[in-house]
């Protein structure tokens, strides 16, 4: 076999040199909506990276792909009443599937920009995450204030994003593109949020606020018990036994089980109740219109009288309210997997 004996001469180097190599421009926005749903997505926006209300995301984003011009914010729909059950197995399995869904558009829309000779990049929608950062920021792209700047939706008081048609029966993603598109979306010009507060009403550990506060700590300490910080309690709380009559005094068989769950397949949130009675949306909305004690009950009741188990940190608010809202719910108090180094 006979060697180039310079890179030009190089067989690959002529394939490529003598053919058209046309620059890839602008991405026509009509073009990019229908490859988009086409790949499995229920609705596409697109916000611009130097958009002003993303300004915090810039440097990240940079980071992730060097050059990046644009944001394809994509919305995939969930099963409503699989969201709402009170089987947290039915629940959690709606939240992974439709994650698999989104990633697999994402990936098939990444294909098709880049054999289009876009550069383009599609981070996790959910996990995995950049988890050498943790305790810090673990993502590479916030989805939600990009779906607000696309005009996906609003943040409702619950601090999830509001579709206007589906409601916050959604998944979020967002891929990256080093090019312009020749059209952008632009924030809703109202808020599909009702401000009914069921949200408020449905939270066990009461990280939602009348007043529209959040209590991200209460949040994350009780619904991602088996991520992150409640997996390290968890870990903490082996090596602090004595011996496995110890442990087992103070891990239940059905957490351990549960744990065992997470790990073994992917991680069960304990709640997403405010996701689950928010009413908004206009698919959405209807039986909420026709009787709202009715809804409350077939919605919000069944959560609400669910035994279960809420954790949450000593002393705190959340604690407080879990007690007196929830007697009939165990209430354990952990220390977050934060509490010591």
């Amino acid at each position: 076999m006979t060697k180039p004996t310079r890179l030009a001469d190089h067989p690959t180097v002529r394939a490529v040199r003598s053919r058209p190599a046309p620059k890839p421009g602008v991405i026509d926005a009509d073009w990019l909506r229908a490859v988009c749903l086409d790949a499995g997505v229920d609705d596409v926006g697109f916000a611009r990276v130097d958009d002003p209300a993303l300004a915090s995301e810039r440097p990240h984003v940079d980071t992730a792909l060097p050059g990046a011009r644009s944001y394809i914010s994509l919305v995939v729909k969930m099963n409503r009443d699989n969201v709402r059950s009170t089987a947290r197995s039915v629940a959690n399995q709606e939240f992974h599937r439709s994650g698999e869904i989104m990633n697999e558009a994402a990936h098939r829309i990444t294909r098709a920009l880049q054999d289009a000779g876009h550069r383009v990049v599609n981070p996790s929608a959910t996990f995995p995450m950049e988890m050498d950062n943790y305790p810090g920021r673990i993502w590479v792209v916030a989805h939600k204030p990009v779906a607000v700047a696309a005009g996906m939706g609003a943040m409702g008081i619950h601090r999830n994003v509001i579709h206007p048609r589906f409601g916050n029966f959604i998944l979020l993603g967002t891929v990256l593109v080093a090019s312009e598109i020749s059209g952008y979306g632009a924030p809703l010009d109202y808020s599909p949020c009702l401000e009914c507060k069921l949200c408020v009403a449905a939270c066990p550990v009461g990280a939602i606020k009348k007043n529209g506060d959040f209590d991200f700590v209460a949040c994350a300490v009780h619904n991602y018990r088996e991520f992150m910080g409640g997996f390290t309690d968890w870990v903490q709380t082996v090596a602090d036994s004595s011996d496995a009559a110890d442990f087992r005094s103070r891990v239940s068989d059905s957490e351990n089980a549960s744990m065992w769950q997470s790990l073994s397949f992917k991680a069960n949130y304990k709640a997403a109740y405010c996701l689950a009675v928010c009413p908004a949306g206009e698919e959405v909305i209807e039986p909420y219109l026709d009787d709202r004690k009715a809804f409350m009950n077939l919605v919000l009741k069944p959560l609400q009288d669910k035994r279960e188990t809420l954790y949450v940190l000593p002393d705190s608010e959340a604690h407080a309210h879990a007690v007196k809202r929830y007697p009939h719910k165990d209430v354990k108090v952990v220390d977050g997997g934060m509490g010591r180094r």
